[in-house]
């Protein structure tokens, strides 16, 4: 990351892998983080992928999914609104007539007479944003939090915590007119001359900020999201590291720690989860009309939310994300750990082979002369 980043680093407090003061000149560069967070991203996605398209599957089955329904797709690091254009193209993966009597029924039977391909359908389109998304934001979190320890000298477990939210702030900022782009090329089947005049008119009536339409329940989701997940991350890190007296933080530490972290932040953010998925499906079908209804504001959809069904519905769907995101997390956390100490020892390994040379070269000049 780094300038001060390491990634087998640890200090007295506990082990906190890619750790250590700038003086290590071995600590992996940003492109080497952005590797890294990629390969995570690629995992996740291949990971997580068929448990929402088999969810998806079931979900269609109970309730048809009919022209310009919008329903939202994971992939374990976004989410994403696809609309369903007409019979033809929703027959496409996830309005097939196979009949599911279950979870594991769903499973088999896509793979027996779809293949197993059909599980991870709708993923490559996604991914054009995933993995950049992820890529920003891990890279970030990473560059931040060492700004913060070691070019500003602020400790403590309250710079995860900072780091993580500008982190996502920083990254749901960048991808959020992006999405919305995809969303309206998907749900209009706009040319890019045509999505072009499309989006130059949206900013011509309603100002640059129309792109960033949809930003707020988002942030208001993944930014607290965020924060509590890296607070607790390097805080279960470094407690198990401490525990079972390990100088640095193994694969089956990080996976531990990232689920753990993710359960927790994904339950205490849940009533934002359940505000923005609304939210993204109202602007999906609000696109499929043609801009005709006036999406509902944040506070709107949590007071109509608990006007319905009471508190309860703010807290709807609590163990199918805590299933999701859990796992999600530890496969990303762990395999972007485990990149950057293999980044961290390649460089070590080239930085002796250079120190070698240099002392061997120096040797032979004083043998010489």
């Amino acid at each position: 990351m780094h300038t001060h980043q390491t990634n087998t680093g640890c200090n007295p407090q506990g082990c906190r892998m890619g750790e250590t003061p700038g003086a290590n000149s071995a600590a992996i560069t940003p492109l080497q983080q952005m590797l890294a967070s990629g390969t995570g991203a690629l995992l996740t996605s291949v990971f997580v992928t068929p448990l929402d398209v088999v969810k998806i599957r079931l979900q269609a089955q109970q309730t048809p999914f009919h022209k310009g329904k919008c329903f939202l797709y994971c992939n374990g690091l976004m989410d994403h609104v696809y609309v369903c254009q007409n019979m033809t193209t929703c027959s496409a993966w996830y309005k097939t007539p196979t009949h599911f009597n279950g979870t594991v029924d769903a499973f088999v039977k896509i793979s027996r007479y779809e293949g197993l391909r059909s599980l991870w359908s709708g993923l490559p389109p996604t991914l054009v944003m995933a993995v950049p998304a992820t890529v920003i934001y891990f890279t970030c979190y990473d560059q931040l939090r060492d700004f913060l320890r070691y070019g500003m000298g602020y400790q403590g477990n309250h710079v995860p915590l900072v780091a993580g939210a500008l982190a996502r702030l920083g990254a749901v900022t960048v991808i959020s007119p992006l999405e919305l782009i995809r969303t309206k090329m998907q749900s209009r089947k706009l040319t890019y001359g045509e999505l072009r005049v499309c989006i130059c008119s949206a900013v011509t009536h309603d100002g640059w900020l129309s792109l960033w339409r949809g930003w707020g329940p988002t942030v208001l989701r993944d930014v607290p999201f965020s924060a509590l997940y890296w607070f607790n991350y390097e805080l279960v890190k470094a407690k198990l590291c401490e525990r079972y007296e390990l100088l640095q933080a193994p694969f089956a530490i990080s996976f531990s720690a990232g689920a753990i972290s993710g359960a927790i932040a994904a339950m205490m953010t849940l009533p934002f989860d359940v505000v923005k998925t609304r939210r993204q499906i109202q602007l999906g079908e609000m696109d499929t009309l043609g801009g005709e209804m006036k999406p509902s504001s944040t506070l709107h959809i949590m007071k109509g939310i608990w006007t319905e069904t009471g508190y309860r519905g703010l807290f709807a769907g609590f163990l199918p994300r805590v299933v999701k995101v859990a796992p999600a997390c530890a496969v990303m956390i762990s395999t972007y750990e485990f990149g950057k100490a293999f980044f961290h020892k390649r460089n070590e390994e080239r930085e002796q082979l250079q120190h070698d040379i240099f002392r061997t070269n120096k040797l032979v000049h004083i043998l010489m002369f």
